[in-house]
This record gives structure tokens, C-alpha cells and sequence, in this order.
């Protein structure tokens, strides 16, 4: 089997479990050109099938090559999106495949890259306390073979440890993270309020009704007030009685991260956003106020309005059709 490993620009080298499932996330993203299942960082090419990889003693790992069109998407997306759907917090395994060919990585050919990396990892270690994905250059890499190419678009009811709602919530994907890059502490310092500061930094509480939006509905759009990335939509604002801003969903589910939260002894789900990682406040299920009985409540200090007759001339002109 014939060794690719190559410093083409613009192509990264992934591995999150069966590579089934990751590269049929990976080829739904806007922007990705090409796809492919290949066998990272083992032994070498005699060793490079997938007989030999699952038998757990050549160090590779089940990994998907991705080219991109970095004016269509940016790496940034690329990794938050591999980060949405695996488990970070595990060794050797991913869902129900246990096995060294399933350790999570991410594998490079620049150190362009690799400065990309870092800053995602280092925002991705912030929400979990354990971080257990390799990251090294890339080695060595060989093509999986021909039947495990497109595997899921030949067989669509095949395996996959990817849920199939999670792949499609990427398929329409239009805010890039890439834009909304997080600055250095120092900077968001100076740049927010000691309120907003606590709340987004320190995963502080406002008061209820005593804050910005809990009561206003004004057309527009409600951005992470740390790096810009477009949260919400006043389309999904509704009138709740708790005080503060609620909405039913985000603008792009993506764009927002559920983690438990066991704190102050309630079991709750806590939101933040994807980018800057900053507490949003919490989602709760059964609330007979929202639509959709869902309740996305928000801290107001962790949000900037902005309003619709604005969003073009602040850069949100692309999401316009989302504000009715």
C-alpha cells in the first residue's frame, strides 16, 4: 500500500474512532474537497490493512484525511466540528469500538497548523477535565482499503457511531468559527465589563430581571459578546417568566456546547459558546412557555444585540434571513 503522507497545504489528518462515521461528517461540511480513509502514525506500510490495525499492536490509527478550501471554511471549523461529535475525555475508544486503532488525534504537516491546533485544544481542554487526544505530526499514513472509502454512502444503514442527527446538523453549516477567533485573556479583560467578565470567564449568574434583554424583543441577532461568533436569533426569543433572555434553539445548533453541571447541587445542563467557550447560562427541556418546550436560558452580560438594520454593516448581512 503505497505511502501519501504529503505537506500538501490544506489538508489535515483526523482520527475519531471508526473512520466510517468521521469521514462522512467530514465530507458533509461546506468547504471540505476531498475525503479519505486511510491508517496514521503506526508501524509502517506492511502493517498498513485493516486485519493487521485491528488486532491493536501497530500503533495506527483509523484516521480521515481532509482537503479543504480555506476560502469556503477554516480549520478552525474543521477541528470544533471533530471535537462536537467525539468523546475527548477516553483512551482507545470511541462509542462502542474499543481499541488502540480508534485513539482520537489529530495529526499535522505545518506548524501553521499546529498553532491552529493548539488554540482549539486549549479551549477544548477548558470544558472537560480530562483531554485524552493525541496531537503530533503526522508520521506516516497509508489509504484504507477501496471498501472502506465512502463506506456510509455505499451501505446507508451501515455502522456509525456518529449519530446521523449530529451529521446533518453540519450540512447547511454558514458561520465559521474561524471568524470569531477568541483573543488572550488580557485583551478580553480590558475589553468586557467585571459582570460580563465573570459570568463568560467564571461561569457566573446575573440577577433575574434585573439585566439587559430579559424583557426586550427587538429584530436581530445576539452574538457571544467575547468573539462575535452569532448565537441566537430574536426569531427564537419567546416571553418566559424567568427572568431572563430565553430562547428555543440557537441559530445553528453547533454553535453552542452542552456540558453537565453539577454545581450548587442541582444536576443541570450548561450551555457555552463554541468558539470563545463562554458560559451562556443553561438549556432545560419541558417548558410550557417555548414553542418547542425547550428553554435556552441566557445571561444578558454574555450577549451583544445586534440590531437587524445593523447586521449588514457589522458583518452578520449573511445571516439576515434568519431575523423575520
Amino acid at each position: 500500500m503505497k505511502d501519501t503522507k504529503t505537506t500538501t497545504q490544506n489538508a489535515i489528518y483526523l482520527a475519531g474512532g471508526c473512520f466510517w462515521g468521521l469521514q462522512h461528517l467530514m465530507r458533509s461540511l461546506p468547504g471540505v474537497t476531498h475525503t479519505q480513509c486511510g491508517y496514521a502514525n503506526g508501524t509502517g506500510e506492511a502493517d498498513a490493512n485493516y486485519t493487521a490495525v485491528c488486532q491493536g499492536n501497530t500503533g495506527f490509527r483509523e484516521t480521515v484525511r481532509v482537503e479543504y478550501d480555506p476560502q469556503k471554511i477554516s480549520l478552525d471549523a474543521l477541528l470544533l466540528s471533530f471535537f462536537y461529535v467525539i468523546d475527548p475525555t477516553v483512551q482507545n475508544r470511541q462509542g462502542y469500538d474499543v481499541g488502540t486503532q480508534y485513539q482520537t488525534g489529530i495529526y499535522y504537516t505545518s506548524p501553521e497548523d499546529l498553532t491552529t491546533i493548539e488554540r482549539i485544544a486549549e479551549i477544548e481542554k477548558e470544558r472537560y477535565e480530562k483531554f485524552c487526544v493525541e496531537i503530533a505530526p503526522l508520521k506516516n499514513y497509508f489509504p484504507a482499503e477501496e471498501g472502506h472509502q465512502d463506506y456510509l454512502i455505499h451501505n446507508p444503514t451501515g455502522y456509525c457511531h456518529i449519530p446521523t442527527w449530529k451529521i446533518k446538523l453540519f450540512e447547511n453549516m454558514r458561520i465559521d468559527p474561524g471568524s470569531y477567533k477568541r483573543p488572550a485573556d488580557e485583551a478580553i479583560r480590558k475589553r468586557l465589563t467585571a459582570e460580563q467578565y465573570r459570568i463568560t470567564r467564571q461561569s457566573g449568574t446575573e440577577f433575574p430581571f434585573e439585566n439587559e434583554y430579559w424583557n426586550t424583543f427587538d429584530r436581530g441577532i445576539y452574538v457571544d459578546i467575547v468573539t462575535g461568533e452569532p448565537l441566537f436569533s430574536s426569531t427564537d426569543k419567546f416571553q418566559s417568566g424567568c427572568g431572563w433572555p430565553a430562547f428555543s434553539k440557537p441559530i445553528e445548533e453547533p454553535a453552542i456546547l452542552r456540558l453537565r453541571d453539577n454545581s450548587h447541587g442541582m444536576q443541570r445542563v450548561e450551555v457555552r459558546s463554541r468558539a470563545g467557550n463562554s458560559h451562556l447560562g443553561h438549556v432545560f427541556n419541558g417548558d410550557p412557555d417555548s414553542p418547542n418546550g425547550v428553554r435556552y436560558c441566557i445571561n444578558s452580560a454574555a450577549l451583544r444585540f445586534i440590531p437587524y438594520e445593523n447586521m449588514q454593516t457589522e458583518g452578520y448581512g449573511y445571516l439576515m434571513d434568519t431575523v423575520e
